[in-house]
């Protein structure tokens, strides 16, 4: 089912904010002074230490210009300030040219440091965008290219030392495979760690959210709990009131409408009391199976949709259904799924849940078009969306965050998804848990626990 996601557009704005900016000022400054040392202490060694004849006051004209740059930079803005995607490109930019020219001064591809016109390209494909990575990795091909034909000669010491043109040429291409296998490499290996990030972060706001709802919910179970006296004492008083005063009292009517409203005040506590959304494990936060996948499913009901729920151990088994904790991952991991699956579905769709002595299974079937088979293999991905099952519905496409989370809340609980195509058409998703990761022992004596919609699921229900 395609992914769907419940994080707001702040969050996914914060998302695409942090891909404008992963290098500080300070980093490209300090990388530039670190190779500016180490060319200018080349220079002078090979210059004053071997005795080269290489043309020494433009080179460090070169260098000079590099250095002015990080002088003007660092007083111009604070070097701690995050550079945006183009303003780290036109810094590398820049330092691979001068980098170039320095070559060019030196030996072109002769020259042992031209390996170094690698290192923009490299720090180009971990923090900036592909676009950009592909315009720099462009320019450094260009670059080296240029640098096989045009460039001043080094100087050897023994006469008579020519590299052949078939050398200067494989190291021409070594270089320009180079730049484009690592540009490609470390981009994609940076991307997907970013990715992976930034859906981590997503899953868990994702997950604080549900537990800020449980925190609330807890709260209002308790509020229940210790107002219920109270109201309940209230209504014992107003009803004796209202009994023993005449019927053409004038207060009459104000006591009947105090009793009332209290009777009104104890059935809303009432309503939140059967609803605990609490996560701490008590006896009072356990609840059938069945109960919790009604907790996830309710809010995702709609017109049009039927949504049916049943529930049965699997054949050839006599275990009864488990009992587990109303758990914050569990209900937002399957809600997400049933969520999807209500959106694509046409008319219905189908949760079974069923249980033997060693696991749990839950299968969400809708009758919608189905996943694209091409993208079944990866479901669950960060940031990789089914949108040719959202293209054949018409629908927003979505970035892929929802069965990442719900895969990832899920498995921390033991569980394993399937997602499949049902052969009389519609999605499938299946998800199975080792009976003993859900599992509690029920406490003796446990009041009754009833489903979302007040039928009875086990104990006998209390009268009032």
């Amino acid at each position: 089912m395609a992914e769907t996601h419940s994080l707001d557009p702040g969050w996914t704005t914060g998302i695409a904010a942090t891909q404008q900016g992963r290098l500080r000022l300070r980093t490209l400054v300090l990388i530039r002074w670190i190779a500016l040392l180490g060319q200018a202490t080349s220079l002078a060694v090979v210059y004053f230490g071997l005795g080269y004849e290489i043309p020494f006051i433009p080179a460090m004209a070169v260098i000079a210009v590099s250095g002015a740059l990080n002088v003007v930079i660092s007083l111009a803005r604070p070097t701690a300030t995050w550079a945006s995607d183009r303003e780290a490109f036109w810094n590398l930019c820049f330092d691979l040219v001068l980098l170039a020219a320095l070559l060019c001064l030196t030996g072109g591809l002769q020259n042992p440091f031209s390996i170094l016109i690698l290192a923009p390209v490299v720090i180009s494909g971990w923090a900036l965008s592909r676009r950009s990575t592909l315009i720099l990795s462009a320019m450094a091909v260009c670059l080296v290219s240029f640098l096989g034909v045009w460039y001043l000669p080094l100087p050897w010491s023994a006469p008579g030392i020519l590299l052949s043109p078939t050398y200067i040429a494989g190291v021409w291409a070594a270089l320009v495979v180079a730049v484009v296998f690592i540009a490609s490499y470390v981009s994609s290996v940076a991307q997907e760690s970013q990715r992976m990030s930034q859906a981590l972060a997503a899953s868990q706001l994702a997950l604080a959210r549900e537990q800020q709802l449980s925190a609330l919910g807890g709260l209002a179970a308790a509020a229940a709990h210790e107002l219920g006296t109270p109201l309940g004492t209230i209504a014992v008083v107003a009803r004796e009131l209202q009994r023993e005063l005449p019927a053409d009292s004038p207060l009459r009517e104000d006591v009947e409408l105090l009793h009332a409203e209290s009777l009104r005040c104890r059935s809303i506590l009432a309503g939140l009391a059967e609803r605990p959304a609490g996560d701490d494990g008590s006896p009072y936060h356990q609840l059938p199976m069945v109960a919790l996948v009604e907790a996830a499913a309710a809010p995702h009901r709609r017109d049009g949709v039927e949504l049916e729920i049943t529930a049965a151990p699997a054949v050839d088994s006599s275990a009864p259904q488990p009992t587990v904790t109303r758990n914050a991952e569990v209900l937002h991991g399957v809600g997400t799924l049933i969520q999807n699956a209500v959106q694509f579905a046409r008319h219905r769709v189908l949760v079974e849940l069923t249980w033997d002595e060693e696991s749990v299974m839950l299968r969400i079937a809708d009758d919608g078009p189905g996943f694209d088979v091409t993208v079944l293999s990866r479901l669950g991905e960060p940031y990789y969306s089914t949108g040719a099952r959202a293209r054949r519905r018409g629908e927003e496409q979505h970035m892929g965050l929802g069965v990442f989370i719900a895969r990832t809340l899920l498995a921390h609980h033991g569980a394993t998804l399937e997602f499949s195509n049902d052969v009389a058409g519609g999605a499938v998703v299946e998800i199975r848990w080792p009976r003993g990761s859900l599992e509690v022992v029920q406490a003796p004596g446990r009041p009754a626990l009833e489903t979302m919609d007040g039928g009875l699921l086990a104990g006998e229900r209390r009268k009032a």
